[in-house]
């Protein structure tokens, strides 16, 4: 019989503090490769249509092996896998700096970036208790969105000079971020003894898509981070468009200034969602989400700078105090009923999911010339009206 030791511990014990520094380099390098391997592409002369497909590459393997990856990650100890996938991300990046397809490249990239996921998520849950989880997952955000910033605005500014020498910098990174995970405790699997069959894992990934769709808790969950992270990588694009028409302002650089002010507003919304948030009370974040969809329309109505920089920020803080606790709750929910790591997994397909469809749907609107104050007021309200039914059938749920 094993015994389970419900000794509180530290927040910041040997492996959380391990996790976060593994996690900021690793969402350091995954930032700024991006920059290196898109500045790859122009280098080389690829059509403009590439740089999108680049993306792509990244994301449909969350899409593709989501099935797989939760069975990874809770068959095996968490921290082992986590440094197995940033070796894979380190792999990727080497290929490109050596001369090698910059697509396959950045597709081991994201195989290694899908691996990473569950297993990150999943291992708070293990080396953490109680409400502990809360502000453990707070940290690994704020963790995970200094490294977006400081990685883009950095890989951005490097790869003007040389995106191989920024791709140099993002292999050091990985390595960094490898040896990092070798501090992690080697915890027990979560679940051993899973049968090892392509057809089986599918099955069972379809088994806890619908234990947890049908899990009040989890499928609001699901629906609230799938929404999120959607919204987030479109806001990216549209800033592109939006900033030389609104503000007349041309290049990248201010876009960027822009998307980095939004990651800060994240960091601070998930340090308040750690503060103000616990298991018990995670419903009380739903209406940062409905902000989060208002502040895109007033944003993008809106002609400043100055006021860009301010109402972005908000934005960010709406959208972290939105998805730190619904990170919680699906891990919480997860770990109790299909896995953490399995249900880190679903988690990964239903986000990215929504990230291509939500691009997509983006893509088609510049293309049919609808203005972009038109596309950006359709998708903040689309936004706020999609989390505003999220709340109204989780409080009617409640009641019922």
């Amino acid at each position: 019989m094993t015994t389970i030791d419900v000794t509180p511990k530290p927040l910041l014990s040997r492996g959380i503090v391990a996790v976060t520094c593994a996690q900021f380099l690793s969402a350091f390098g995954d930032s700024a490769l991006f920059f290196a391997a898109l500045g790859i592409l122009i280098q080389k002369d690829y059509p403009l249509w590439a740089h999108s497909t680049l993306q792509m590459f990244f994301i449909v393997a969350y899409v593709a092996l989501a099935p797989f990856v939760g069975q990874v990650a809770d068959s095996f100890s968490k921290g082992r896998v986590m440094m197995v996938a940033n070796a894979i991300k380190l792999l990727g990046a080497a290929i490109i700096v050596i001369g090698l397809d910059p697509f396959l490249g950045y597709a081991l990239v994201g195989i290694g970036a899908t691996a990473y996921s569950p297993a990150k998520y999943g291992i708070l849950g293990e080396l953490t208790r109680g409400d502990q989880l809360v502000k453990a997952n707070g940290l690994i955000e704020s963790s995970t969105l200094a490294a977006i910033l400081v990685g883009s605005l950095l890989g951005g500014w490097l790869t003007d000079i040389s995106p191989y020498l920024t791709l140099v910098i993002c292999c050091a990174v990985y390595l960094g971020a490898v040896a990092a995970n070798c501090y992690i405790p080697k915890l027990p699997a979560a679940r051993s003894g899973a049968v090892w069959s392509a057809r089986q894992m599918m099955q069972n990934f379809s088994g806890s898509c619908i234990q947890l769709w049908h899990d009040k808790s989890t499928r609001m969950s699901l629906v609230g981070t799938s929404l999120f992270w959607g919204a987030g990588i479109t806001l990216r694009f549209l800033l592109i468009l939006w900033v030389p028409l609104a503000l007349h302002i041309d290049g990248l650089l201010t876009p960027t200034m822009l998307n980095a002010m939004v990651a800060v507003g994240i960091v601070i919304g998930a340090a308040g969602a750690a503060k103000w948030i616990t298991l018990d009370t995670v419903s009380r974040c739903i209406p940062a989400g409905i902000l989060l969809g208002i502040g895109v329309i007033v944003f993008v109505l809106q002609g400043s700078l100055a006021f860009s920089y301010g109402i972005l920020l908000l934005i960010g803080i709406f959208g972290g105090f939105f998805i730190v606790p619904l990170n919680t709750l699906l891990q919480d929910r997860g770990k109790q009923t299909v896995g953490a790591g399995n249900a880190v997994a679903v988690q990964n397909f239903g986000e990215n999911a929504a990230m291509l469809l939500m691009l997509g749907l983006y893509t088609l609107a510049v293309k049919l010339a609808i203005p972009i104050l038109v596309i950006g007021c359709i998708f903040g309200g689309l936004l706020a009206l999609s989390i505003g039914r999220l709340w109204l059938v989780q409080r009617k749920s409640k009641t019922s």
